[in-house]
């Protein structure tokens, strides 16, 4: 029974809103989200990537880069381009892409629900990308990106959504990506506030779709903040954390595709012999977008190849049964030699949104490359995994669109 929770919101003045708000941190490297500042002064990716701030050989997980975000969050509210409501309040958030729309509702979900494992996760983190936002959110006293978490739908909610939507929204932009966003403003008459959390309370399981090192990193801060005051009595801001919940059936995941560098001794030929046992290969005469589970489209020496899956893979098993785990289990591993695909630098991983081409482009760089291009992961195969308490292979997931940062701080 996951406690979700209205919040006091800083946000965006609405005339500044479109300016300020960000992609997620970690969709930029270093350089890209420093050009990004340097032609938008107001984006909010100054405040969540602090480095931007400084030249280039700054480290950017020193104290005087997290310090330099926190006095640009103060300055930026200080100046008008922040306000802060004073009642607490849920709001809605709806994204508009390629003709269909997500609305999830913004509050706060409980510390103790994570770690209990009422709100549940499918994927690992990792220790050092915890510890930047660790540093971020715990010396801004702030979450500043919300956890995209997903729920089962409900029916009693969406009518109280469809309801919020007849009202003109508070914010309601476009973004250079062709995302639509729009928010609404629910305050405390009328018993709608009540009314959500009630429903949210008498659902089993809330789950993290993605941001899980933020969500990761929230917790941390929270728990640290207990042992800090050991008098807490739960109902301290620093338990709860920054959350958009959305129906998991209006949730789209694309694919998260491989490039993998070097054949680990095989030739191109001997590789297609090897996985002959496994898939039926087929060569194409253009790219190949796989359109079912069980194909993986294959790209190498200027060829495209679909692979499908042997039946007699399946297990019925949540995790062994995903695509991108019989491509780790069945060539990835035994034939290519990437044994942990968290941390071989000879993998890497592209989002489905960059499309065929960009894997063409980076097969064609160097010999010896080859191109995985997987069939999206499904939103039952998640709750599945997660639900069975297990988690997936890395990157299996590619959410779009992306959750704007800065629309929404939670402040501890």
């Amino acid at each position: 029974m996951p406690v979700i929770r209205p919040f006091k919101s800083v946000r965006p003045a609405e005339d500044k809103v479109s300016a300020i708000a960000a992609l997620p941190y970690d969709v930029y490297n270093r350089q890209e989200a420093k050009e990004v500042v340097e032609q938008n002064p107001l984006s909010f990716l100054k405040i969540d990537r602090g480095e931007t701030q400084f030249p280039d050989e700054t480290d950017m997980y020193s104290l005087q880069v997290y310090d330099r975000a926190r006095q640009t969050l103060e300055e930026m509210i200080a100046d008008g381009f922040f306000i802060k409501d004073e009642e607490f309040c849920y709001y809605l958030y709806a994204l508009t892409y390629a003709g269909r729309t997500q609305t999830g509702v913004v509050g706060c979900a409980s510390v103790d629900d994570y770690v209990n494992g009422t709100i549940r996760r499918h994927e690992n983190t990792k220790e050092d990308k915890e510890q930047d936002r660790i540093r971020h959110v715990d010396i801004l006293n702030a979450q500043t990106g919300p956890i995209f978490l997903a729920y089962r739908r409900n029916q009693e909610l969406d009518q109280i959504i469809r309801t919020v939507k007849e009202d003109r929204p508070l914010y309601d932009f476009t973004t250079e990506d062709d995302v639509r966003h729009q928010v609404w403003k629910i305050s405390g008459d009328g018993g709608t506030i009540e009314k959500i959390s009630e429903i949210f309370s008498n659902m089993e399981n809330a789950y993290i779709a993605d941001g899980h090192h933020r969500a990761a990193s929230a917790v941390k801060v929270g728990l640290k903040r207990r042992a800090e005051h050991p008098e807490y009595d739960g109902t301290e801001e620093f338990n709860y954390f920054l959350s958009v919940l959305f129906p998991a059936e209006e949730l789209k995941i694309l694919d998260y595709n491989r490039v993998v560098t070097g054949l680990n001794g095989h030739t191109f030929q001997e590789l297609l012999g090897e996985m002959d046992e496994k898939f039926h290969i087929t060569e194409y005469p253009s790219m190949f977008q796989p359109e079912h589970k069980g194909e993986i489209a294959m790209y190498g020496e200027g060829k495209w190849y679909k692979l499908t899956v042997h039946e007699d893979l399946y297990t019925d098993d949540p995790v062994e049964d995903l695509d991108v785990s019989i491509l780790q289990n069945y060539v990835l591993a035994p034939l290519l030699g990437i044994k942990n695909p968290k941390i071989d630098p000879r993998i890497q991983f592209v989002g489905g949104i960059r499309g065929l081409k960009e894997l063409v482009r980076l097969t064609d760089m160097e010999q010896e490359r080859i191109a995985f291009a997987m069939y999206p992961t499904s939103m039952d195969e998640l709750l599945a995994v997660a639900d069975s308490g297990r988690l997936m292979p890395p990157k299996s997931t590619w959410f779009e669109p992306k959750l704007r940062s800065g629309l929404f701080i939670h402040t501890l």
